[in-house]
């Protein structure tokens, strides 16, 4: 995400969400310069969360071709982990589960920031 996007949160001290959180996983947290408590400032900052099931590309005469019933073939495979972005960026990888007659995602694999 660019300095200038709107969706940037910048928290009291200047520092943004995705600052402080590089920060946390410096190990600042082991170190006890931090704690839990210093992460409250942002628990009610909202993020959008997005999960990638897949992707495909098609000209837009096929996507007006579409009706009721139509299949779109992704590019993954059945039982292929799916994406979890949070603000446009991927932070795990996880699997659909069913809950409750609702489907859901369960993260099996988080990605460090590099």
């Amino acid at each position: 995400m660019a300095a200038g996007d709107n969706d940037t949160q910048t928290l009291s001290d200047g520092m943004s969400f995705e600052e402080m959180l590089a920060d946390v996983d410096k190990g600042d947290l082991a170190a006890g310069e931090k704690s839990a408590s210093d992460l409250e400032a942002v628990f009610d900052v909202p993020v959008r969360l997005s999960v990638v099931l897949g992707r495909t590309k098609m000209p837009v005469a096929k996507l007006l071709q579409m009706d009721i019933g139509t299949v779109v073939e992704l590019d993954r495979q059945v039982g292929e982990a799916i994406d979890i972005y949070v603000n446009d960026r991927l932070v795990a990888r996880g699997e659909i589960v069913l809950v409750e007659g609702r489907l859901g995602v369960t993260m099996t694999e988080i990605i460090k920031a590099g």
